[in-house]
Parts: structure tokens; sequence; C-alpha cells
């Protein structure tokens, strides 16, 4: 194949839609396939070869695709994404044509996974050259994208096994992966809906339900739903397949942040399965009400909590330091009514040495509001008056 003539690999292309062998024609017209390094297929103007053997649209998607390849030789990412988006828009005046049959749907996972990274190789590209705007160009890539889903989603008339609906999740893989790229998350959430809302909700195939998954999951991290971020993630976490690790890894990324935000530490074993060490002494500091060591590590790891995507929800971290250390200091105490200056002392004495009593009464104030703390401050004597029962409700309870 990587040496075949045009016309070889023509027929070959003309072969599989005729006999709508989706899976065929979808590796024909993949980048991952030996054929694109074929220097027979590196033609720049192919449009009468692809008119003799195909009629419209198939003839504008094949010659697109050949043109793509000729780009790629160059190359040329910004040109090649410019025909790769021929090649979809081309797909979608045939794919509309297919009434209730969805063989083609391997072609659309092909075509649009293509799409999606020769989108960010002429982001990378136009960007090197100071051209375009950040984004602009996998934003584009998305719209062309929501057209092959909103044909998937209308199909409705078609059984169960040929229905284009199940293209639908595969697609919303992808555009997440470009929503979250150009931080446009809330363009996620009629995808998020119309899987919800689906008859085949439980029925997709586990690796897409582990991205779906993955993606939900962060998404409901970054809007402060951590008990759903936590379900979404350990699905996907639980049910990726064991030999992706680094799948897994990533996975772990932001679970980690969700569980330690929900109270649960994790176990230093699973940090060194899967490198991860970073969040050691971040889970030690946080269960252990050491503000001194958290900071410290925060600052060291710095870099990679950024570039993670994890470090302002790690953050919120030192609002359960800071509830741990106090409740240490109320179990040692041993009563219900505790002076404001025992938990200066106890700030003090874990590297807060610049705060002062006022200050202590509005982090004392600031945990009671969100419910870390059940109990009131007694200004007139200065001193904490927690609840006889659960003065430190557990942290999944309420967030």
């Amino acid at each position: 194949m990587a040496h075949t003539s045009m016309n070889h690999y023509l027929q070959q292309v003309e072969t599989a839609f005729k006999r709508k062998r989706g899976r065929n024609a979808a590796e024909l017209l993949s980048f991952k396939d030996p054929h694109i390094a074929n220097p027979r297929l590196q033609i720049e103007n192919p449009e009468s070869q692809c008119e003799q053997w195909f009629a419209p649209p198939i003839d504008e998607l094949i010659a697109a695709h050949i043109k793509c390849i000729w780009c790629v030789s160059n190359h040329d990412f910004a040109q090649a994404y410019g025909y790769q988006s021929v090649v979809v828009q081309s797909f979608i005046k045939e794919f509309q044509s297919h009434k209730e049959e969805n063989w083609a749907l391997p072609i659309m996972y092909s075509i649009t996974v293509d799409l999606r990274l020769f989108a960010n190789s002429a982001e990378l590209q136009l960007g090197q050259k100071g051209k375009g705007k950040p984004g602009e160009v996998l934003e584009k890539a998305a719209d062309t994208m929501m057209a092959c889903f909103r044909i998937c989603a209308a199909d409705n008339r078609a059984s169960p096994n040929d229905s284009k609906k199940w293209g639908m999740l595969y697609l919303i893989n992808q555009l997440f992966k470009i929503y979250f790229k150009i931080n446009k998350l809330h363009l996620c959430k009629p995808l998020i809906r119309a899987i919800e809302s689906s008859p085949y909700k439980e029925k997709f195939s586990i690796s897409q339900m582990v991205t779906y998954k993955y993606y939900v999951g962060r998404k409901a991290m970054f809007d402060s739903e951590f008990k759903n971020a936590e379900m979404y993630l350990s699905f996907a976490f639980t049910r990726c397949h064991r030999s992706c690790k680094q799948n897994k890894r990533l996975i772990l990324m932001y679970l980690l942040p969700v569980k330690m935000l929900l109270g649960h530490m994790p176990r230093i074993t699973i940090l060194k399965k899967y490198d991860l060490m970073q969040f050691a002494d971040v889970a030690k500091a946080t269960s252990e009400g050491n503000l001194r060591l958290l900071e410290r590590t925060m600052a060291e790891h710095e870099g990679f909590f950024i570039k993670s995507g994890v470090y302002l929800i790690l953050e919120k971290l030192k609002t359960i330091a800071y509830r741990n250390l106090f409740k240490k200091v109320f179990l040692m105490m041993r009563t219900h009514i505790v002076p404001i200056d025992t938990f200066l002392t106890a700030l003090k004495f874990v590297g807060q040495d610049d705060v002062d009593s006022d200050e202590v009464q509005c982090i004392i104030a600031n945990l009671i509001y969100k419910n870390y703390i059940k109990g009131y401050i007694s200004h007139q004597h200065n001193k904490l008056v927690v609840s006889k029962q659960k003065a430190f409700p557990p942290l999944a309870t309420f967030l």
C-alpha cells in the first residue's frame, strides 16, 4: 500500500464506498494509515483523476484528502487544515443523504480526529509566524464538527442498530478536547445534556465513556461540584484499562485534588505507582494542618501544578489545612469553648508568624460560614464556642 499507484488507491477507496465498508474507507482516509507516506499520492492537483472515479461530493472529499497529503509532505499544516476541513464538509454532504444507515460512522471518526489534530498543528505553525488569533482555528474546527454532531443527534427514524446517534459520543469527546484547550467550558453544557438524555447513554463503548467521564469530571471540578467530579473521575480511573498507565495517571492528576478536598488523602503507594509524588507532601500537610509544609510544597511544585491545571484547586486545600489544625487544637483542649489565642499560638507554631488575633477570627469566621466548623465566635470573651455534636463535620457531608 505504501507505494501503490494513484489509480490503485482510488480503486480501493471506490470499492470501500460502493460496498459500504466503513472501516476500510476510514483507514484509506486516515493520516494514521501508511498510504500518506506514499510519494505517488503526494499530488497538488488531483481533481481530474478523482472526478473520473467518483461523483460529487465524494470526488471533492478524496481530492481534498490527497491535497492534504501534499501539504503535509511540504509541512504546511495551516493549508493542510484547510483541505481537511473540505474533507469533513464534503463528507457531511454525503452523510446527510444516507437514510437509515450508519456504515459511514468510522469514516466520520477518522476524518474528524484528523481535523482536530491538523487544527492543533495549524495553530502552532501560525503562532510561530505571528499570524491569527490563539484558538481561532480550533474554534472553526469545532464548528465543522458540530455540523456532524447535528446530523447524528437528529437521526430519530433509524432503528437502534442503524442509528447515527451512535456517533454522538465520539464527536462530543473530540469537541471536549477542543473546548478545554481554548478554555470555553461553557460550550460543554449542551453536549453533556445531549448524552445524559440519550437512550444510548449506558450502551456506548467503555473507552468512549471513560473519555467522556474524564472531561465531565474535570468540568465538575472547575465548577466546584466536587462530589460529582469525584464520581465521574473515579469511574474514568476505575474503568480505564490497566495497560493505559499514562491515561490513568492523567485522570489521577484531577481525581487526587478532588478527593483531598473531600477529605480522602491518597496512599503513598498509588502516588509512587503513577509517578505523582508531587502530591505526597500536599496530602501530608493538609491532613496534619501543617501550613508551613503546604506553602513550601505548593511553591516547590508550582510549575507542575499550574501546567496540570490543578494549582487553583489545590489552593483550596489551605482552608482544609486550617480546619484540620483547629480540629487538633479543639481535641487537645477537650472543651467546646476554646480561646482564640490558642488558635493563634497553633498558627504561629506551623509558620504563620504574621497573623494576629483579628486575622485568626477572620479565618475562623470563614470556616464557620463554609460549614467547616459548627459554632460561633464570642467576641466579648474572644473565644470560639463550638457545637457539642460534630463540631468539625466530615468534609464529604457538605462539599
